[in-house]
Protein backbone atom coordinates (compact mmCIF):
# COMPACT_ATOMS: atom_id res chain seq x y z
CA UNK A 1 0.00 0.00 0.00
CA UNK A 2 1.23 3.82 -0.57
CA UNK A 3 -0.82 7.03 -0.55
CA UNK A 4 0.17 10.02 1.54
CA UNK A 5 -1.48 10.54 4.83
CA UNK A 6 -2.17 13.84 6.39
CA UNK A 7 -2.28 14.10 9.91
CA UNK A 8 -4.63 16.77 11.76
CA UNK A 9 -3.49 18.74 14.62
CA UNK A 10 -5.88 20.99 16.48
CA UNK A 11 -3.35 23.11 18.81
CA UNK A 12 -4.61 25.40 21.35
CA UNK A 13 -2.76 25.83 24.61
CA UNK A 14 -0.12 23.46 22.85
CA UNK A 15 2.37 25.16 24.16
CA UNK A 16 4.03 22.39 26.28
CA UNK A 17 3.81 19.46 24.18
CA UNK A 18 3.86 20.40 20.83
CA UNK A 19 7.47 20.33 19.60
CA UNK A 20 7.08 16.91 21.28
CA UNK A 21 4.49 15.99 18.71
CA UNK A 22 6.02 16.89 15.60
CA UNK A 23 9.24 15.44 16.32
CA UNK A 24 6.95 12.32 16.84
CA UNK A 25 5.44 12.20 14.07
CA UNK A 26 8.82 12.82 12.56
CA UNK A 27 9.57 9.42 13.66
CA UNK A 28 6.84 7.36 11.95
CA UNK A 29 8.23 4.47 9.71
CA UNK A 30 5.65 5.70 7.17
CA UNK A 31 7.49 8.46 6.06
CA UNK A 32 4.43 9.62 2.95
CA UNK A 33 3.06 11.80 5.50
CA UNK A 34 2.15 15.66 6.15
CA UNK A 35 1.35 16.76 9.24
CA UNK A 36 -1.22 19.67 9.70
CA UNK A 37 -0.84 22.33 12.56
CA UNK A 38 -4.39 24.02 12.33
CA UNK A 39 -3.97 26.72 15.75
CA UNK A 40 -6.93 27.66 17.11
CA UNK A 41 -6.08 31.26 18.19
CA UNK A 42 -3.88 30.07 20.92
CA UNK A 43 -3.51 32.61 23.88
CA UNK A 44 0.09 30.97 24.96
CA UNK A 45 3.22 30.10 23.60
CA UNK A 46 1.81 27.74 20.86
CA UNK A 47 3.09 29.45 17.75
CA UNK A 48 6.01 30.23 18.77
CA UNK A 49 6.58 26.73 19.90
CA UNK A 50 5.78 25.97 16.34
CA UNK A 51 7.76 28.23 14.35
CA UNK A 52 10.99 27.10 16.34
CA UNK A 53 10.57 23.69 15.78
CA UNK A 54 10.10 23.98 12.22
CA UNK A 55 13.09 26.09 11.87
CA UNK A 56 14.98 23.32 12.06
CA UNK A 57 13.37 21.21 9.31
CA UNK A 58 13.35 22.11 4.94
CA UNK A 59 9.56 21.38 4.24
CA UNK A 60 7.01 23.48 5.88
CA UNK A 61 4.95 26.55 5.65
CA UNK A 62 3.19 28.78 7.57
CA UNK A 63 0.02 30.17 6.56
CA UNK A 64 -2.91 32.01 7.62
CA UNK A 65 -6.32 30.99 6.09
CA UNK A 66 -9.60 31.14 6.40
CA UNK A 67 -11.41 28.54 8.62
CA UNK A 68 -13.71 27.96 5.58
CA UNK A 69 -10.96 27.90 3.01
CA UNK A 70 -11.80 24.95 0.39
CA UNK A 71 -9.65 25.61 -2.02
CA UNK A 72 -6.89 22.34 -1.70
CA UNK A 73 -4.77 23.14 -4.25
CA UNK A 74 -4.01 25.95 -3.25
CA UNK A 75 -1.38 24.53 -0.25
CA UNK A 76 0.05 20.90 -2.60
CA UNK A 77 2.87 20.45 -2.99
CA UNK A 78 5.37 16.91 -3.75
CA UNK A 79 7.46 16.96 -0.70
CA UNK A 80 6.90 14.00 1.44
CA UNK A 81 6.98 14.61 4.73
CA UNK A 82 5.84 18.25 4.94
CA UNK A 83 4.44 20.23 7.92
CA UNK A 84 2.08 23.06 7.36
CA UNK A 85 1.13 25.29 10.25
CA UNK A 86 -2.77 27.00 9.39
CA UNK A 87 -3.44 29.70 11.94
CA UNK A 88 -7.01 30.06 12.41
CA UNK A 89 -8.34 33.90 12.56
CA UNK A 90 -11.09 32.68 15.32
CA UNK A 91 -10.90 30.45 18.45
CA UNK A 92 -13.94 28.20 17.05
CA UNK A 93 -13.30 24.95 18.88
CA UNK A 94 -11.48 21.44 17.97
CA UNK A 95 -14.14 20.81 15.21
CA UNK A 96 -14.51 23.61 13.70
CA UNK A 97 -10.38 23.55 13.52
CA UNK A 98 -9.75 20.01 12.12
CA UNK A 99 -12.64 20.58 9.78
CA UNK A 100 -9.55 23.25 8.46
CA UNK A 101 -7.17 20.38 8.31
CA UNK A 102 -9.70 18.28 6.58
CA UNK A 103 -10.19 20.92 3.93
CA UNK A 104 -6.49 21.71 3.46
CA UNK A 105 -5.65 18.05 3.16
CA UNK A 106 -4.05 16.66 0.10
CA UNK A 107 -3.69 13.02 1.62
CA UNK A 108 -6.07 10.09 0.81
CA UNK A 109 -5.59 8.88 4.17
CA UNK A 110 -6.58 11.51 7.16
CA UNK A 111 -5.70 10.65 10.45
CA UNK A 112 -6.30 12.52 13.54
CA UNK A 113 -3.86 13.40 16.06
CA UNK A 114 -3.91 15.40 19.57
CA UNK A 115 -1.38 17.59 20.50
CA UNK A 116 -1.17 15.81 24.07
CA UNK A 117 -1.41 12.16 23.07
CA UNK A 118 1.66 10.27 21.81
CA UNK A 119 1.99 7.65 18.78
CA UNK A 120 4.23 4.85 18.63
CA UNK A 121 6.36 4.47 15.66
CA UNK A 122 4.92 2.26 13.68
CA UNK A 123 1.27 3.66 14.06
CA UNK A 124 0.55 4.24 10.65
CA UNK A 125 2.30 1.69 9.22
CA UNK A 126 0.48 -0.89 11.26
CA UNK A 127 -3.21 1.10 10.59
CA UNK A 128 -2.64 1.09 6.84
CA UNK A 129 -1.61 -2.81 6.60
CA UNK A 130 -4.54 -3.52 8.81
CA UNK A 131 -6.82 -1.11 6.79
CA UNK A 132 -5.71 -2.95 3.30
CA UNK A 133 -5.88 -6.28 4.65
CA UNK A 134 -9.59 -5.98 5.94
CA UNK A 135 -10.08 -3.68 3.08
CA UNK A 136 -11.64 -0.87 5.52
CA UNK A 137 -12.11 2.97 4.99
CA UNK A 138 -12.17 3.36 8.56
CA UNK A 139 -9.79 1.72 11.39
CA UNK A 140 -8.96 2.33 15.14
CA UNK A 141 -6.84 0.84 17.57
CA UNK A 142 -6.10 0.25 20.62
CA UNK A 143 -4.80 2.23 23.70
CA UNK A 144 -3.47 2.81 26.43
CA UNK A 145 -3.63 5.42 29.16
CA UNK A 146 -0.54 7.64 30.22
CA UNK A 147 -0.07 9.94 33.31
CA UNK A 148 0.45 13.56 33.04
CA UNK A 149 4.31 13.40 31.77
CA UNK A 150 2.96 10.92 28.66
CA UNK A 151 4.37 7.75 30.67
CA UNK A 152 2.31 4.37 30.72
CA UNK A 153 0.21 3.54 33.58
CA UNK A 154 -0.58 0.02 32.53
CA UNK A 155 -3.93 0.55 32.07
CA UNK A 156 -5.10 -0.34 28.64
CA UNK A 157 -8.54 -0.26 26.48
CA UNK A 158 -8.78 -2.78 24.23
CA UNK A 159 -11.38 -2.63 21.04
CA UNK A 160 -13.91 -4.88 19.21
CA UNK A 161 -13.22 -5.84 15.93
CA UNK A 162 -15.68 -4.14 14.15
CA UNK A 163 -18.29 -1.54 15.39
CA UNK A 164 -21.17 -0.61 13.01
CA UNK A 165 -23.58 1.96 14.31
CA UNK A 166 -25.94 0.36 16.77
CA UNK A 167 -23.02 -1.58 18.18
CA UNK A 168 -21.04 1.90 18.44
CA UNK A 169 -24.00 3.75 20.35
CA UNK A 170 -23.27 1.88 23.49
CA UNK A 171 -19.64 2.53 24.01
CA UNK A 172 -17.22 5.37 23.05
CA UNK A 173 -13.87 3.15 22.43
CA UNK A 174 -13.54 4.67 19.17
CA UNK A 175 -9.93 7.37 20.34
CA UNK A 176 -9.65 10.57 18.46
CA UNK A 177 -6.00 9.79 18.27
CA UNK A 178 -6.05 6.27 17.00
CA UNK A 179 -8.67 7.01 13.87
CA UNK A 180 -7.57 6.29 10.36
CA UNK A 181 -9.79 7.10 7.66
CA UNK A 182 -9.90 6.22 3.56
CA UNK A 183 -11.60 9.47 1.55
CA UNK A 184 -11.48 6.94 -1.47
CA UNK A 185 -13.99 5.00 0.65
CA UNK A 186 -15.59 7.95 3.22
CA UNK A 187 -16.50 10.99 1.89
CA UNK A 188 -15.53 14.38 3.40
CA UNK A 189 -18.89 15.24 4.20
CA UNK A 190 -19.10 12.18 6.77
CA UNK A 191 -15.77 13.00 8.09
CA UNK A 192 -16.31 16.93 8.74
CA UNK A 193 -16.91 17.22 12.45
CA UNK A 194 -20.47 19.02 13.52
CA UNK A 195 -19.38 21.58 16.56
CA UNK A 196 -21.28 19.80 19.72
CA UNK A 197 -20.12 18.70 22.52
CA UNK A 198 -17.89 15.43 21.99
CA UNK A 199 -17.99 16.18 18.08
CA UNK A 200 -15.58 13.11 17.75
CA UNK A 201 -18.03 10.72 18.77
CA UNK A 202 -20.58 11.90 16.86
CA UNK A 203 -18.15 12.02 13.95
CA UNK A 204 -17.75 8.33 14.50
CA UNK A 205 -21.54 7.93 14.54
CA UNK A 206 -21.99 10.01 11.38
CA UNK A 207 -19.17 7.82 9.31
CA UNK A 208 -21.28 4.50 10.65
CA UNK A 209 -24.56 5.47 10.26
CA UNK A 210 -23.72 5.90 6.84
CA UNK A 211 -23.10 2.56 6.06
CA UNK A 212 -19.88 1.84 6.61
CA UNK A 213 -18.22 -0.71 9.69
CA UNK A 214 -15.40 0.36 12.12
CA UNK A 215 -12.32 -2.04 12.20
CA UNK A 216 -10.87 -1.89 15.77
CA UNK A 217 -7.03 -3.53 15.80
CA UNK A 218 -6.80 -4.50 19.34
CA UNK A 219 -2.70 -3.48 19.70
CA UNK A 220 -2.11 -0.53 21.61
CA UNK A 221 -0.25 1.94 19.27
CA UNK A 222 -1.21 5.47 21.03
CA UNK A 223 -0.90 6.85 24.48
CA UNK A 224 -3.38 8.88 26.20
CA UNK A 225 -2.45 11.56 28.51
CA UNK A 226 -4.42 12.15 31.32
CA UNK A 227 -3.62 14.16 33.77
CA UNK A 228 -3.43 13.60 37.42
CA UNK A 229 -6.56 15.54 38.43
CA UNK A 230 -10.18 14.83 39.68
CA UNK A 231 -12.16 13.82 37.25
CA UNK A 232 -15.71 14.10 39.33
CA UNK A 233 -16.51 17.16 37.11
CA UNK A 234 -15.68 15.74 34.35
CA UNK A 235 -17.93 12.94 34.73
CA UNK A 236 -20.74 14.59 34.83
CA UNK A 237 -20.52 16.56 31.63
CA UNK A 238 -19.94 13.22 30.03
CA UNK A 239 -22.88 12.32 30.88
CA UNK A 240 -24.46 14.94 30.05
CA UNK A 241 -22.92 15.24 26.17
CA UNK A 242 -23.50 11.48 25.56
CA UNK A 243 -27.12 12.07 27.01
CA UNK A 244 -27.49 15.23 24.22
CA UNK A 245 -25.73 13.53 21.63
CA UNK A 246 -28.28 10.51 21.60
CA UNK A 247 -31.44 12.84 21.68
CA UNK A 248 -30.59 15.75 19.57
CA UNK A 249 -27.23 14.96 17.31
CA UNK A 250 -28.85 11.03 16.46
CA UNK A 251 -32.75 12.24 17.35
CA UNK A 252 -33.20 8.82 19.40
CA UNK A 253 -36.04 8.51 21.91
CA UNK A 254 -35.93 8.37 25.44
CA UNK A 255 -36.27 5.18 25.55
CA UNK A 256 -34.01 4.13 23.06
CA UNK A 257 -31.55 6.79 24.11
CA UNK A 258 -31.85 4.96 27.79
CA UNK A 259 -31.20 1.91 26.49
CA UNK A 260 -28.09 2.62 24.68
CA UNK A 261 -27.13 4.97 27.89
CA UNK A 262 -27.14 1.83 30.55
CA UNK A 263 -24.71 0.28 28.42
CA UNK A 264 -22.50 3.16 27.74
CA UNK A 265 -22.39 4.17 31.20
CA UNK A 266 -21.26 0.41 32.55
CA UNK A 267 -18.41 0.10 29.98
CA UNK A 268 -17.24 3.87 30.30
CA UNK A 269 -16.82 3.00 34.24
CA UNK A 270 -15.17 -0.24 33.46
CA UNK A 271 -12.65 1.67 30.83
CA UNK A 272 -11.43 4.11 33.60
CA UNK A 273 -10.91 1.74 36.57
Amino acid sequence: MSGLVSIIVPVYRAQLYIAQTIEMVRRQTWENWELLLVDDRSDDGSVKAIEEALAAYPHHSIKDIPEEAERIEEYQWDDRRRILLICKRNNEGAAKARNTGLSVAAGRYIAFLDADDIWFADKLTKELAFMEEKQAGFVFSAYEFGDEAGQPTGKVVHVPPQLTYHKALSRTVIFTTTVLIDRKIIQDTLIRMPAVPSEDTATWWQILRGGHTAYGLDEVLAIYRRPAKSLSSNKFKAVKRIWNLYRRQEGLSVAASAFYFVFWAYRATVRRI
